[in-house]
């Protein structure tokens, strides 16, 4: 597998498989439904295939493309779906966009086709936006 080292502050990586799928998830010490909804963990996926293809946990794809999604819950996405020919470069790609967030350069709003005002406002506070 390839090497995360160099990960964003507040992420870490929550599971790698054998097929390369791995899932990088924020600050999971506060997303624990008391101060911000475990539902709404950011989360970015490392998948074989388009992300939207939901596939049984460790089967992998017929698509060798890479892709790099990150979720603000499980189905708020940024429009951002970089592809990638090789594992490599979507890692390089999710350890970009994961340093981006954590420095408040992708707006939590920007996905959201109805803004949670009070949670996102929460999130901004986290991300030392406010």
């Amino acid at each position: 597998m390839t090497d995360f080292e160099g990960l964003a502050d507040g992420w870490e990586v929550w599971s790698e498989e054998a097929t390369g799928r791995t899932v990088l998830v924020y600050r999971p010490d506060v997303f624990d439904s008391g101060e911000f909804p475990s539902a709404c963990l950011p989360t970015l996926y490392l998948t074989h295939g388009p992300p939207e293809r939901r596939r049984p946990r460790g089967e992998a794809s017929a698509d060798e493309r890479w892709h790099a999604t990150l979720y603000l819950e499980p189905e708020v996405a940024f429009d951002e779906h970089p592809v990638h020919e090789s594992r490599e470069d979507a890692v390089e790609a999710a350890l970009d966009m994961a340093r981006r967030f954590d420095r408040g350069e992708l707006d939590p709003r920007e996905p959201y086709q109805v803004p949670r005002e009070r949670y996102l406002d929460r999130l901004d506070e986290l991300l030392g936006r406010a």
